[in-house]
């Protein structure tokens, strides 16, 4: 007496006997990096911000449910619904979450992708993880302090860094210049 196989079981079977189908069948990441230098992984030499830690169920409580769902739960805005994707003015785009600057205005352009785009973060505030979402491995970037998800950065940019980091709108926040950046989100 054998063992029938359903269309589903086989299918499993299948997708789980592949390097990048195991990884995405358990949903493994590769692990969080320490805080990224701009355009690579290496830790940032020195912090002027401590890493905030807070158990999700916090996050839930002081976030919109569509914000929590792209930071926490990695999530994707649907393209060109954010306002940010149209922002023209200087200053500084913040972590929705816990209020660190991550990029400024000079490094934002226009990747006609319907996400805001950056050619290249502040210094030391994104941490970067494999992620295998879509079988093959993209390069996930977070907040270095809160850990919250922002997009993922891919190697079609513009000059000088040739890379374009496509972030959640909701996932940011935006200060223009002249106004005073928002105190870091603090432990309750």
């Amino acid at each position: 007496m054998g063992t029938q196989w359903t269309r589903r079981a086989w299918l499993r079977a299948m997708v789980a006997t592949t390097a990048f189908g195991a990884a995405w069948w358990v949903g493994a990441r590769g692990p969080r990096a320490a805080p990224a230098q701009a355009g690579g992984s290496a830790p940032a030499r020195s912090l002027d911000w401590r890493p905030l830690s807070l158990p999700h169920e916090e996050w839930k409580k002081l976030l919109s449910a569509r914000a929590y769902t792209v930071l926490f739960e990695e999530g994707t805005e649907r393209p060109f619904t954010s306002a940010l994707n149209d922002e023209k003015r200087a200053g500084t785009y913040v972590c929705a979450a816990c209020s660190l600057p991550l990029f400024t205005s000079e490094a934002k352009f226009d990747s006609g992708t319907g996400w805001p785009s950056f050619y290249q973060p502040i210094e030391g505030r994104l941490g970067t993880s494999t992620d295998f979402k879509l079988i093959l491995p993209r390069t996930e970037y977070h907040c270095a302090r809160c850990g919250g998800h922002q997009g993922h950065v891919f190697d079609d940019g513009p000059k000088p860094t040739g890379l374009r980091y496509c972030n959640n709108g909701v996932a940011l926040e935006f200060v223009p210049e002249g106004e005073t950046l928002p105190p870091l989100r603090q432990i309750p």
